[in-house]
């Protein structure tokens, strides 16, 4: 069986606290490697390397910082097969979908080479007699990411990228249980020019996680994956004077208005609420048609391409629409809720409970599930599922269906599918959701925008990638300057380019 590896100091490293999980392939059940677990020593020493690391780093000018991610991204799509693969074998997705993991990573990697331009400062000529005044955005030192399964391409390229380009190192703490692409990905840039020490890859549990919280060194973490997580790592890394942005759960509504296209809405559902086995924070998992007739309508689209749906391993061909679910364990929560809505009175339309794939009986794969006649007071609705469940809440009219997105302790996504630019725009001005779709269902925004929800779905004030990334992986300094006044005599002809 496969041993894995922390990435140290440019180097494969073993572990050596004696502790391990289990990485399974979702698709057969089957453990197909073990990854080391580190404890606070061994995050320690990762810590430590690059506190050695960082100045020279920071010190090298933006433009030579820039010029490795142009590299990183050559390599990303040099090698964007291997990395599917890989992510497909221990997540379970599907191989395009995997390689749509990296390719929104590989994004924001883009989006860094532009940091020259997104780290210069600020200038006031003549503040005050003979004054000027200026800002530096300079790097916070050494931060840390700790980031989730469902996407172990993506999350960590929109941490890492723009921590280490402003000129931090960084130390980043995969899930266990798909942890090889980060790995890859600590080889790749450092392929691409960036020195030993900068990006560390340690694996681990909460003692890791803590190790990171309480190391004074560490000046910033970022965590994406459950709200109840979110929570405790802000709170605790806040409370050790850390910088902090946490991003939790989701429960994202699609309102389906009278006039909108059934066809196409229920086709942006199937993709929306089944895709990646629905293990995705923008995932929509419930649909809020406005009447009883689009509710009627809406269902009778939703069930034939439900019922087409291919459910398979990544190896299936490309014919197949969603893997399995990460673990048992999420299966057995998946079909626990299940169970719970149709307990508490929902109509379950697709019954997935029975799901069996041939050849793969032991493998985590989930049926696509929907329900119909869910209300605000059953378990399918308040909690986040994570897995291929699609709730349907009917709304009597749109000020219902708007409430029940602006009600919901969660505001990662939401979306209204609409003909009418009237109610589209009320919509977006009002929801109190951090990202809106207007006839598209996973509003993820590009990188040159920032990504992150409201209300108990993000803790902190920045959001990931875009402008925001730059202003959470700096601190900003003014000088206020006077100089003595007086020519300077003689001049120099030459132009000295940059080094």
């Amino acid at each position: 069986m496969q041993e894995l590896t922390h990435y140290i100091d440019g180097a494969h490293v073993k572990g050596t606290s004696g502790r391990f999980a289990d990485v399974f392939n979702p698709a057969t059940g089957e453990v197909q490697a073990k990854v080391p677990l580190a404890n606070a020593e061994e995050m320690d020493r990762a810590v430590q390397i690059a506190l050695k690391a960082q100045p020279a780093w920071a010190a090298t000018n933006p433009q030579r910082r820039a010029r490795v991610m142009m590299k990183f991204v050559d390599l990303l799509h040099r090698d964007m097969d291997k990395l599917a693969e890989a992510l497909s074998r221990e997540h379970g997705k599907t191989l395009p979908d995997a390689a749509g993991d990296v390719q929104r990573g590989l994004e924001v990697v883009e989006y860094c080479i532009g940091a020259p331009q997104l780290l210069k400062g600020e200038f006031t000529d003549g503040a005050g007699p003979g004054i000027d005044m200026y800002s530096m955005r300079q790097p916070l030192g050494v931060s840390a990411g700790i980031t989730p399964f469902n996407f172990p391409a993506m999350i960590p390229m929109w941490m890492f990228a723009p921590a280490i380009v402003c000129g931090n190192a960084f130390i980043l703490k995969p899930s266990e249980r798909d942890p090889s692409v980060p790995l890859m990905l600590a080889e790749l840039i450092e392929e691409a020019g960036l020195p030993k020490g900068i990006l560390q890859v340690v694996n681990g549990d909460k003692e890791a996680v803590d190790a990171i919280l309480d190391h004074d060194v560490i000046q910033s973490v970022g965590f994406v994956g459950s709200t109840p997580i979110a929570e405790y790592i802000y709170g605790r890394g806040c409370s050790n004077g850390k910088r902090v942005q946490c991003f939790g759960g989701a429960k994202n509504h699609m309102i389906i208005m009278p006039d909108a296209d059934m066809d196409q809405a229920a086709d942006a559902l199937i993709g929306a609420g089944y895709g990646a086995a629905g293990e995705r924070c923008m995932a929509i998992s419930v649909a809020v048609p406005v009447g009883e007739k689009t509710a009627d309508a809406l269902i009778e689209k939703l069930i034939p391409r439900i019922d087409a749906l291919k459910v398979g391993p990544y190896t299936g061909g490309k014919d197949v629409d969603y893997g399995p679910v990460v673990t048992a364990a999420a299966k057995a929560n998946i079909l626990r809720l299940v169970e719970t809505g149709v307990e508490q009175g929902a109509k379950l339309v697709v019954d997935g409970r029975d799901f069996s794939l041939q050849g793969y009986e032991d493998g985590f794969f989930v049926g696509p599930h929907l329900f119909d006649r869910v209300t605000k007071d059953m378990d399918i609705y308040k909690h986040e599922i994570f897995g291929p469940v699609l709730s349907v809440v009917r709304a009597n009219d749109y000020e219902e269906a708007l409430g029940l997105a602006m009600d919901h302790e969660m505001g990662n996504g939401t979306a209204i599918f609409t003909r009418d630019g009237d109610a589209a725009r009320d919509f977006a001005n009002r929801v109190n959701v951090g990202m809106i779709g207007v006839n598209v269902p996973i509003p993820v925004p590009l990188a040159y925008h920032t990504f992150g929800g409201w209300k108990k779905s993000v803790f902190g004030d920045l959001n990931q990638h875009g402008p925001d990334a730059f202003k959470f992986y700096t601190r900003t300094k003014t000088v206020t300057a006077r100089w003595p006044s007086g020519i300077k005599q003689g001049g120099e002809f030459n132009f000295k380019p940059m080094d």
